[in-house]
């Protein structure tokens, strides 16, 4: 038996095929945000915000997504190179149905491999300082995540399946 509760479980309802979606890096103490297209065809980076509290983080992704007029919401799964989820995938998860449940949009999972070292590879390669990397890098890696969600053929399938 899980100790899941009710606010644990994600908003059921079909994923939309246009509008917004909203891409997420998950981290306990910062998380990275990008924006897709209405047309859900390019993601863009759109902040990192660092977590405050419950009621701040519910305050700042409300406006983020009625501002954005979001349909979605597409999250990060920090799985396990064998494909499995450990710890910080359940967080990823208990967050994504979090933010689903208050702002009443559905959420998918991503399988976020790799995403923060290829940003770490993008930001290096225009050789910016390190300071100037940590200021970019959640977001860019919630890009990295979104638009591999927006370019897959498959939007349905399992993180860690590929």
């Amino acid at each position: 038996m899980n100790n899941t509760s009710e606010t644990d479980q994600p908003r059921e309802a079909e994923f939309p095929a246009e509008g917004r979606l909203l891409g997420l890096d998950y981290g306990t103490k910062r998380v990275g945000i990008a924006i897709s297209t209405f047309e859900q065809n390019i993601a863009s980076p759109l902040d990192n915000y660092n977590r405050q509290s419950p009621q701040q983080d519910q305050k700042h992704f409300t406006k983020i997504i009625t501002e954005y007029r979001c349909k979605g919401l597409v999250v990060g799964l920090p799985v396990h190179m064998s494909g499995d989820e450990g710890q910080k995938a359940r967080e990823a998860r208990q967050f994504g149905n979090w933010i689903s449940q208050f702002a009443e949009i559905p959420v998918c999972y991503w399988d976020e491999r790799y995403s923060s070292a290829a940003a770490e590879e993008i930001l290096v390669n225009m050789n910016m300082s390190r300071n100037k990397r940590k200021a970019y890098l959640d977001k860019l890696a919630a890009q990295i995540i979104l638009q591999s969600f927006l370019d897959s053929q498959d939007r349905t399938q399992i993180p860690g399946s590929f």
